[in-house]
Formats: structure tokens, sequence, C-alpha cells
């Protein structure tokens, strides 16, 4: 099928999640289990009902075939490509390719971490990811990583645009403000912007406050052709446009620390999708960092190169805003295991079904998901929306 043909051919028709903040007791096997389950519940399904899966992790490169035992299901499709962060957006395109095809019926995509209650250092994780992914001209200076990369972006938007440290605290002002509607969020106590400013810092020009959670959590969701999804219990949300770029895999290699792969990703998605970044209602960004949010604002095109400073300084991003961002507190005070992006597809569709009681953005229609993986390394932006949007 072509691109045109698969836009809004398949719908997310359930959404779960457990073990958000801290699963103290379980292990990432379990409530990854225990969202799967609740997604297939939220989409009128049982486990039996599931023949495609999608799934990565950061330290075990055969996930799939664990996860596979665990859920007791036999699929006839399965994707556990590990692109980051990005990779439960990512896995959107052969889903839904495996879908439209008739391959399977109904695909699960999972992600569970415990990285804040496991027995496992920081520093053991890193020790993992440097075994299955050295990077040669970076690791002998053993940086803060990936704190590190995201400060260099940093300072050099600064020294580029004029970016100050004020702009990057008003991006944790707004994810601190969405968060304090959502009861699910870790970090709901209100801050001030100096409060902010006054954070410690970890690596120039990044404070504490500059950084995402670090917290346990598992998400989930089920895909299905659209035809079955009218006749399921949840209003379905259709994948209208998703698009994955790859530009570089150390934060070194980028031809400019100013622009990533979103620029790409963004571009097709929307083509696919038929939309323009003024049609958007509501966008989840990857906030790992502060400067995460400024990058792909400008890269996905709701402002141009240089100018997110001026584009959030009235609010814009934050609840009452324009262009409502990571509604729900995001990765800097949301939730933060490891890796973010099935958690902002989660959001994006509970905002297009109307669930967000306080958060929620009146009459959201078109959402925007934009996953990054690695040090902005992997991108990938999905578009989804209601019934109305086909």
């Amino acid at each position: 099928m072509t691109l045109n043909e698969l836009r809004g051919a398949v719908a997310v028709a359930g959404v779960g999640h457990a073990g958000l903040g801290q699963a103290a007791g379980f292990t990432e096997m379990e409530i990854l289990v225990q969202a799967a389950q609740r997604a297939v519940a939220d989409a009128g399904l049982t486990m039996r009902d599931i023949d495609g899966l999608c799934t990565a992790s950061v330290a075990a490169p055969m996930w799939a075939m664990p996860v596979i035992e665990h859920l007791g299901i036999r699929p006839t499709f399965i994707d556990s490509t590990m692109l980051g962060g990005s990779s439960f957006v990512a896995h959107l395109m052969p889903a839904l390719h495996a879908l439209a095809s008739g391959q399977c019926n109904a695909v699960l995509v999972c992600y569970g971490s415990t990285q804040r209650t496991s027995t496992l250092s920081r520093a053991e994780i890193g020790r993992v990811r440097k075994q299955f992914d050295p990077q040669p001209y970076e690791t002998p200076y053993d940086p803060l990583s990936p704190l590190s990369s995201y400060a260099l972006a940093a300072a050099r938007h600064m020294h580029q645009y004029g970016t100050r440290r004020e702009d990057l605290a008003r991006v944790a002002l707004a994810a601190n403000q969405w968060a304090q509607l959502n009861p699910e969020a870790q970090l709901r106590e209100p801050a001030t912007l100096d409060q902010i400013l006054s954070a410690r810092m970890v690596s120039d020009p990044l404070s504490v406050r500059d950084c995402c959670l670090v917290t346990d959590g598992a998400g989930a969701y089920v895909l299905v052709r659209a035809d079955r999804a009218r006749d399921l219990p949840r209003p379905p949300v259709y994948v209208l446009g998703n698009a994955t770029a790859v530009w570089n895999r150390q934060i070194s290699s980028m031809e400019d620390l100013t622009v990533t792969a979103a620029a790409e990703s963004g571009r097709r998605a929307y083509a696919m999708a038929g939309v323009a970044p003024r049609d958007i209602d509501v966008v989840e960004l990857y906030d790992a960092f502060t400067i995460n949010t400024l990058l792909f604002l400008e890269d996905l095109g709701f402002c141009a190169k240089g100018e997110s400073r001026d584009f959030i300084a009235d609010g814009a991003i934050a609840p009452g805003g324009r262009l409502p961002v990571n509604t729900n507190g995001g990765g800097l005070c949301c939730v933060h295991p490891g890796m973010y992006g099935v958690f902002i597809m989660i959001e994006a569709v509970r905002q297009l079904r109307g669930e967000c009681g306080e958060r929620q953005v009146a009459d959201a229609q078109l959402a925007l998901v934009h996953g990054n993986g690695g040090t902005l390394s992997s991108q990938s932006t999905a578009i989804l929306g209601t019934q109305a949007t086909l």
C-alpha cells in the first residue's frame, strides 16, 4: 500500500500504563505485562486477540522473546527495532504495513522499565549501553551521557541564536504547570521561574530542572485496522501520518547541533497526513531535556529556526496557551523510565478521546507526537486524529 492509502487505515484502540513513579517490588517485565493487559482490556480485546508485537529494551537485545513468553501470545508479526526512546513511535510504520497487508489483526506496542527502583545503578546501566553501543569519538572522554551531549546542543543554540537559560526555564515551568493538572504526574509541586533558574547546575547550561525525571513505568497501546476499531468500545484514534529519520548516532557527528532529523521526519509525517503545523491542536514532544522542546518546535515547523525562545515567551506552550505542549507534564515532570516514547503516544490518544480531566485540551482533533532517541539521534513523528479528521 502507498502512504496515502495507509493514512487512517489503522487506529489506536486501547492504551494502558502501570507502575508510574516507583514500582518497588516489581520487575520491569511484571509492570510491562500489567500495562499490556490494561491496554488490551481498554481496547475491548483479550490477549488471545493479539497477534502482533512491537517492543524494545535498553539492555536486552532479544527482549521480544521473553515478552512473548510472559504475555502468552504467538504473534505472526514481531518488531523489536531499538532506536532509543523514539522506538515506540517508530514502531507505528511497520505495524501499519503488517495490519494493512493482513499479516496480523491486532498489534500490541509495549515497554516497561524499573530504572528508578532497579538494583542496577545508573553507572551499571551506562556500562551496558556502552557495551552494545560504543561511541569511539566520545567515550574516551567519559561524558555525563546523555546529559553532556544535550548540554552541548543547548550551548550551541545559545551561542547561535541568543537563547538564554531563562528560555530553557520557561520550558520547565510550562511542564510543571501541566503536571499540576495531572494526578498521575510525579513532580507536581508548584515552582516559580526563579526557583527553576536557581536549581543545581548539572552540566552547564543545564540544571537539574532542565533534565527529565528518573522513574519506573510501563506503557502500552493497541493498533487495529480502522474498520475493526469502529466496532470496539473506545473512540478510535487514527494514525494519519508517521515517519522516522536518523542522521547520526553520536552528537559529535551532527552537521549542525541546532538542527535535528525531526526536520525530515516531521516533513514526511505532515505530507502523509495531509496537514500542516498550523492544523495541530495538541503536541506531545520527547522532552528528555528542556533544549529538546525548543529544537523540536523549530524543526517541526511551529516556529522558524532560532525563534523558539520568542514563541514560548508568553506562555504559548503552557496551560491556556495557543499551542498546548506536553500536556501530561512531559518527561520533565510526569514520568520518564529510561525511554519515554510510549507515554507521549498514550497522552495524545487520551487527549483525542477527551479523557484528560483538568488538563484536557478543548475540541482536540489533531495531535502531533514526536519521539527522540539517543543523543538527538533518532527522530520519529506521528500525526494522530479523530474520526472528524479522516
